[in-house]
């Protein structure tokens, strides 16, 4: 933490601005999209992929952790993140054939995504680019191009492009399964997104100001989330945040859990959100310092029209409050140290 005064109003920011942009960019890539993904559908209901493999950096990866839960949750297909540098370092040629290779990414360009994607489907994938830059090496490369469609983001933390990669995978098993709840879903999701922009996480903010580390907590489709969260917190406030399931958080880290120690719960409203309601509860038997995101938390969750929009719900209530812990703490959270727009790894 720094002892820097706050220089700009929280609504000042290009974060704040352009994550409060996320509910229009999403009504827009819904409609923009909707001819071209019920196509991919359809040619992959009619031909189904053995499995599914996801391949992305940063918060894009964790937009991948995403899709695996969706994809198996929603459809049963297996789906696995495969590391870049298997292919770009170590020129390891993996069996993909008839797989589905999701490469998601903000710029398209990073060379290592490029060289998993070019071997995917010289390997005989099917290749599906998330992309924002349409015209970018990556879109080239790929069999079909789903654009995010978020538009110039120039604070390095990315915010409505990550919603953005979450509501094209979102959009993608909705037509890829045909489950009417989930398609209603699409249409109700942009009006949900800004609910929850509106949404009061007040407290994460005061209680955080101080803080020099946490554990974010997600489990299953909210994963991603604490994924997410963790990240920001790092390159947007310097504080120390580490990401874990909340059933992994009990082989070992939970042993650093004690009085004052501040934990981020995101309550999933699903099947796993009774056992991240008793974890919560566990460790504030402990004395620590714990917020929890749910219906009946603290840190107030929008109603979903679907579980599964549950995640970008809580990103987006999260975004807005980080924003504002970036700058108590004395960060510009559009300008992090040491850190780019475009990370371009070998």
């Amino acid at each position: 933490m720094t002892d820097r005064p706050t220089l700009r109003a929280p609504d000042a920011t290009l974060m704040f601005n352009e994550a409060a942009e996320a509910a229009d960019v999403v009504a827009a890539q819904f409609r923009r999209n909707a001819p071209a993904i019920a196509a991919l559908a359809a040619e992959l209901r009619a031909s189904p992929p053995a499995f599914v493999a996801t391949c992305a950096r940063g918060s894009s990866d964790h937009a991948a952790t995403y899709a695996k839960y969706l994809f198996e949750t929603q459809l049963g297909v297996v789906t696995a993140s495969i590391s870049p540098s298997v292919h770009s370092v170590y020129a390891t040629r993996l069996k993909l054939e008839n797989s589905l290779f999701l490469a998601i990414s903000q710029s398209g360009k990073s060379p290592d995504l490029l060289r998993n994607a070019e071997a995917a489907r010289d390997a005989g994938a099917r290749v599906v680019a998330l992309v924002n830059v349409e015209d970018s090496p990556l879109a080239r490369l790929a069999d079909t191009v789903i654009p995010l469609c978020a538009g110039p983001e120039r604070s390095v933390a990315a915010t409505k492009s990550y919603l953005a990669s979450l509501s094209a995978v979102l959009q993608l098993a909705a037509h890829w399964r045909g489950d009417p709840a989930l398609l209603d879903a699409l249409d109700r999701l942009p009006d949900a997104l800004r609910a929850a922009w509106q949404a009061d996480w007040s407290a994460l903010t005061e209680g955080l100001t101080g803080a020099h580390n946490l554990f974010v907590l997600g489990r299953g489709l909210g994963l991603a989330a604490a994924q997410e969260a963790a990240l920001k917190f790092k390159e947007t406030c310097g504080l120390h945040a580490e990401a874990y399931s909340a059933a992994e958080v009990k082989h070992g880290p939970m042993a650093l859990v004690g009085p004052g120690f501040p934990v981020l719960c995101f309550a999933q409203p699903d099947e796993t959100e009774a056992g991240t309601l008793a974890l919560a509860e566990e460790f504030r038997a402990r004395g620590a310092q714990v917020w929890v995101s749910s219906a009946q938390g603290d840190l107030p969750l929008v109603a979903a029209p679907h579980a599964a929009c549950a995640p970008l719900l809580t990103i987006q209530s999260f975004y807005r409050a980080i924003n504002a812990l970036a700058l108590r703490r004395g960060h510009d959270p559009d300008v992090p140290p040491h850190l780019n727009k475009v990370t371009e790894t070998v």
